[in-house]
Formats: structure tokens, sequence, C-alpha cells
């Protein structure tokens, strides 16, 4: 048969023996949520899963046309911001500068994803954005 194990008295500790520092629980809940299966986590990532989208739509920096990003030249991008941003009455600030924060926005949230040759595309949307509105 197999020994039991005889269990050790239960000790309690003195009241301040018990009281940690706040610095020291603060990092045992991190390190507790650092331990999290990823499979706990997955859901929150699909609740702001469109965020980028909807800043896209329903940004007050401009209205802009649908699939503007994926058009097919350069200049067809510039042209459209540029109409977008001076057509539209939510923007905040001038119309070069809400163009091209847009644009910005666009590249810099599409990351890794972006094939270099949109990305490039892109790139040049923006100097021939300057071009149009008249800046170097």
């Amino acid at each position: 048969m197999a020994k039991q194990r005889k269990k050790a008295p239960h000790r309690v500790a003195s009241k301040t023996a018990r009281k940690t520092p706040t610095s020291q629980r603060r990092t045992s809940r991190k390190r507790a949520s650092a331990r999290r299966s990823p499979a706990r986590r997955a859901p929150a990532k699909h609740a702001s899963k469109g965020w980028s989208q909807r800043v896209t739509r329903e940004s007050d920096a401009l209205d802009l046309k649908g699939g503007v990003f994926t058009q097919t030249s350069a200049k067809k991008i510039a042209a459209s911001l540029k109409r977008s941003a001076e057509a539209s009455r939510r923007r905040k600030s001038g119309a070069y500068r809400s163009a091209l924060s847009m644009l910005t926005f666009y590249i810099n949230r599409a990351g890794r994803n972006l094939p270099k040759s949109r990305k490039d595309r892109l790139q040049r949307a923006k100097a021939e954005l300057k071009h149009l509105f008249g800046r170097k």
C-alpha cells in the first residue's frame, strides 16, 4: 500500500507578514495574466478587429470614396484623396493635412500585410499629393 503523507500543521502568519507591498501585488497580477493561454485572450482580439476599418470609414478626417487605396495608380489615389478632402465637411484641419494623414494612417495600419508593390504605390501617392497641393 502507498504511504500516506502527514499534513503539516497550518500556521497563521502575523498581520504584518501577510501584507505585501503594492509593487509586488502588481507584478504578481502581471505574471498571472502572462501565463494565460492564447485561447483565453482570442475573443478580445475579435472584438476590436474592425477598428482600423471603422476609422477609415467613419473618421472625422474626411469622407473617402470606397476602394481609394486599392486603385492602380498613385496619381489616381492622390487625386481621389484631394477631391475627398476638399469636399469633406467633417475634416478638422486643412484639406492637404487631412488627405496626407489618412494616407499615412492607412499605410501604418496595414503594416506587414501590405505587399511591397502597393506600399510603394502609396508612398508615390504621398509625393503626388504634395505636388497636387502645390507643396514642394
